[in-house]
Parts: structure tokens; sequence; C-alpha cells
């Protein structure tokens, strides 16, 4: 594709305002796409703005369950790209509304149109979890590929990057508890991925890059235990903090506590999830459905995560000697 075929072609993001979203909306700003951006608060999204030129990026308000929005937010666009997604359950946002049917619904909207799919869901969908979040992942997947059999999905591992809920979350935790907790024991591997991959592995969707109605499965270079990533957050904040192993009953039962904060730190569900690996199949690296198979060569967490996490040290950018 040219460049001036870029500039005239219309690419629309579910969810581009999120955290994931303005890596997604800058790496296809950087390509020189016009770039239609479908969010439930659009006067929250001037922050896109300076991420492409004048006028390459707009805001469209578009909800998940207001069908006539999604319609018109996918009007004229060559591809659709659905990062909508939630790590907890409140009030008319649940998982299966959102993730499931929510999917479905832009899905739908692409196919009406005759335009490419490409739909972000996560590591671990699996329609047989305990866990009501993996159940939904997987329901969105299947939903995506029955109405656009073409679609491509994205599976990827915990997400970091500045803003990540993650990293940010327990380095938090870490300025003021004097313990973190090892939920299972810390033994749950994670295989991280940084948010600026993620995104072009979705612009090479969007360009044809993938194979059609393709699942990938999207991890970093290195493959690491919860206990290890508490040992690196620690480490890379320069605090001293115990590691507390929890057990699953014990974790699920503050966790249900923890649930009744407007944004709380775990929920059960979260627990369940904990209860599994999130790396990279075996299988997905042997078909080439991973980042190095799209040619992407993953960034490791050492290489991003302490430059946004330098602000939770007591020195700051600075380091502290006493820690």
């Amino acid at each position: 594709m040219t460049a001036q075929s870029r500039v005239d072609t219309l690419i629309t993001v579910f969810g581009g305002s999120g955290f994931l979203g303005r890596h997604v909306v800058r790496a296809l700003a950087k390509r020189q796409y016009r770039i239609r951006v479908a969010v439930r608060r659009p006067e929250l999204a001037g922050h896109l703005q300076p991420l492409g030129l004048v006028g390459q990026i707009g805001a469209v308000q578009a909800n998940l369950r207001d069908l006539p929005s999604i319609a018109a937010a996918v009007e004229g666009a060559a591809a659709v790209i659905n990062l909508v997604g939630i790590l907890f359950e409140r009030g008319r946002q649940r998982f299966d509304a959102v993730q499931a049917r929510g999917a479905e619904a832009v899905a739908l909207a692409a196919a009406a149109r005759g335009a490419a799919m490409v739909h972000v869901s996560a590591l671990g969908a699996d329609e047989n979890s305990t866990a009501a979040y993996a159940r939904s992942k997987a329901a969105g997947e299947r939903a995506v590929l029955a109405a656009v059999p073409g679609a491509t999905i994205f599976r990827p591992s915990i997400i970091f990057g500045p803003n990540d809920s993650f990293f940010n979350r327990f380095a938090a935790m870490a300025q003021v508890l004097p313990a973190l907790p090892l939920v299972g024991g810390g033994h749950t591997r994670f295989q991280p991925v940084f948010a600026g991959d993620v995104a072009d592995a979705v612009v090479k969707a969007v360009e044809g890059e993938t194979k059609p109605g393709t699942v990938y499965e999207l991890g970093g270079p290195e493959v690491l235990t919860f206990k290890e990533l508490m040992e690196f957050v620690l480490a890379t904040v320069e605090r001293r903090r115990l590691l507390v192993p929890l057990p699953f009953g014990l974790a699920k039962a503050q966790a249900s506590l923890f649930a009744l904060l407007p944004t709380p730190p775990l929920t059960p569900d979260q627990v369940e999830l904990l209860r599994y690996d999130n790396v990279v199949s075996d299988e997905a690296v042997r078909d080439g459905r991973t980042l190095e198979g799209l040619g992407i060569v993953p960034r490791p967490i050492e290489a991003i995560v302490p430059s946004y996490l330098w602000r939770f040290r007591r020195a700051g950018q600075f380091h502290d000697s006493a820690a």
C-alpha cells in the first residue's frame, strides 16, 4: 500500500482512547492512515490529537450497546479494530456485555460494510475457564470469527507501557504497604508484552500481513513468574518489601472485599485468572503465530518499564543509595 493510498484509507478504532489504544492510534498515524476513534466519551479523547497531523485523527461517540452508533462509526472504514475490554465488572459494564456481545456487534457492523476486522482479545481466553473474564474473551473471539471469518485475532499476555494497569499498580502498592501478596505462592507464569509491539502487530494485520481467520498469541521475550515480576518491580522502584505467599482461597476472600472499592486492586475473578499460566503456547510458536512470526522483535520489560516506574522511587529519577 502506497503512502497516498494510506492517506485515503480510513481505519475505525473502537476503544482507541485507552491504554493500548493510544499506541495503536500512534502506530496507524505514523503510517499516515486516517483514523476514526470510536469511544463513549469523545470529549475525553483530546489527548490523541497530537499523535497525528491536523485532521488525521477524529473521535466519534459510540457505545457497544447502541447498534446505530456502531454502524455510524464504521461507515466508510476499510478496517475496523476492536480494543474494548474491561478488567472488572461495574454496573452495566459486564464481561459478557462488553467482551462477548460488544465484540460481536462491532464485527457484525464491519461485516455489513465489507471492512476488514482486527480484534484484540487476551492470552488465556478459554470458554472452559473458571474465570468469567477468560470465558467472555473466548466468546468474543468466537462471535468475531463467525461474523468475519477472515478476521485477525490477537491474544496478548499482560501488556506493559506507561500508564499500564500492572506494573504501575504494584509499584504504587509498594509505596504504602509493608508487603506484597503472592497469590497462589506467586508461581503463575507471565510473558509481558510491550504495548508498542502489540500496536505494530495490529498495523501489520490492517496491512494484510497476517493470515486470515487466525489467532495470534503475543508475548515478550521473557517468561517470568508472578514472584519474579514482583521482585523486578521492587528492584526498579528501589524499595524493600516482604513478599508474602497467599493461598488462593484466602486471596479470593480478600478480593471479595476489595471488589467493593470503585477501582479494586484485585477481584475474585482475577484470582481465578491467576490459577492459569499466561504464556504463548508451543503451538503458536511452531506455527509462527507470534510477534516473531510477524517479524517483530519484542522488547523486554527492562528496556521500557524503568522509564516510567522511576516516579515511585523515593528519589524519583535519581537512585536512592539508602534503598
